[in-house]
């Protein structure tokens, strides 16, 4: 009875699995690859890669956590991110959780023996991003981490732990980091307002990893309004905790209206908050060969509009190769994408965010690091960037 109380997580799910049907079968191995030796595991997890054919250096990294009671395959075979990572050419990692560790096969995102910084089944998943790095020879400055549910709450805790190896993460249906430390705290936080202060929240992350400046991760927070599993107001705690930590008002800086009733409310570019009215506990997706559309429905699979297109868009996988030569139009001066701290570069709004010095968010650019604005998205608005330290870009007009 102990185990089966975990995390509020458990009835729910046996119940809608019974209405809605257990996902897919596991794809053929030559599509979901088994890692057996990746390092360090004191987590206990298991590994699986999707990369594809004829993959080159430099790439990204996509980590996706399943929910309780999927595997690696149920997040295979159902989320879009492998669909995304044929058509924007990068690698997605996929933990798998077992019943040893967890009888539902739950992300332990409520135990600080694996929640944390170094241990457990957290420094397993970075385990896992060294060893893709190592293997095909990754940018380590683009590896993110996105999950569901139990994987959303692990999410969160990864990006507290381990900032300065996620540029940026996805949290659907998911918790805030470090709400929880015991089983009665979790189901306690998927059901209730905490009542913290956004200070409150964003000192939960930062004491996770003591003493780092930055740059923090941004964040795209997936939540539905009709959720009785984690409920709605743990995506306004997600949105409060990380406006927070980024230093950025909980007051929007934008809102707009996207498919399947979803409102994505936007945040200085840094944290991305999209509600989908109506929508239970579950990762959306939109099945189709649209340009925005991806995944396929099943159980926690639901109907509406495709998450990981759009997180994979504010992670910014779908802005080209981002090599160490950037491919950029006619009209743009070709940059190089490696430049020591200190160096002054003077580009185009679009080379920056292909070099990796800036970022774009519904058509503004911000410096990475700094966050000053830049102006319109596109090769004719022209600005200096100078980094004053690694990954931290300041406008230097004027200056190169």
């Amino acid at each position: 009875m102990r185990k089966l109380a975990f995390a509020g997580l458990a009835a729910i799910t046996a119940a809608v699995l019974t209405t809605v049907g257990v996902a897919s079968a596991d794809p053929p191995p030559s599509s979901l690859v088994p890692v057996g030796n990746f390092g360090a595991n004191p987590g206990a997890l298991a590994m699986y890669t999707y990369t594809p054919a004829g993959l080159g250096t430099g790439r990204p990294v996509v980590v996706a956590l399943h929910g309780c009671t999927q595997s690696a395959a149920d997040y295979y075979a159902h989320s879009g991110w492998p669909e995304l990572a044929d058509r924007w050419r990068f690698e997605v990692v996929f933990p798998q959780q077992s019943t040893a560790n967890n009888s539902l096969k739950c992300f332990n995102w409520f135990s600080t023996a694996d929640d944390t910084r170094g241990n457990g089944e957290a420094a397993s998943v970075k385990s896992m991003v060294d060893k893709a790095i190592a293997d095909h020879g990754s940018d380590p400055a683009r590896v993110f981490v996105t999950g569901l549910s139990a994987g959303g709450g692990m999410t969160a805790d990864l990006l507290a732990a381990y900032p300065d190896v996620f540029a940026a993460g996805g949290i659907n249906a998911g918790l805030p980091a470090q709400c929880a430390t015991s089983v009665t705290e979790a189901t306690n936080c998927q059901q209730n307002d905490q009542h913290l202060t956004p200070a409150q929240w964003a000192a939960k992350v930062k004491a996770q990893y003591p003493g780092y400046g930055g740059p923090w991760p941004r964040v795209a927070i997936w939540q539905g309004t009709g959720d009785y599993t984690v409920y709605p107001v743990n995506g306004t705690e997600l949105r409060d905790q990380w406006t927070a930590v980024h230093g950025v008002s909980q007051t929007p800086t934008s809102t707009q209206s996207l498919p399947g009733g979803t409102t994505l409310t936007n945040y200085a570019g840094q944290v991305q908050l999209y509600s989908i009215a109506g929508m239970g506990h579950g990762t959306a997706v939109d099945p189709g060969t649209g340009t925005t559309q991806c995944g396929s429905t099943g159980a926690y699979f639901l109907a509406g509009i495709c998450s990981s297109y759009y997180t994979g868009v504010f992670f910014g996988l779908d802005q080209g190769s981002g090599t160490t030569t950037t491919a950029a139009p006619p009209s743009t001066t070709t940059t190089t994408a490696t430049t020591p701290p200190g160096t002054c570069v003077s580009a185009s709004n679009y080379a920056h965010t292909q070099a990796g010095r800036a970022h774009q968010s519904a058509g503004q650019t911000y410096a990475n690091g700094s966050n000053q604005a830049m102006g319109l998205w596109n090769t004719f608005t022209v600005h200096a960037l100078r980094e004053t330290s690694p990954g931290y870009w300041v406008l230097a007009d004027g200056q190169c």
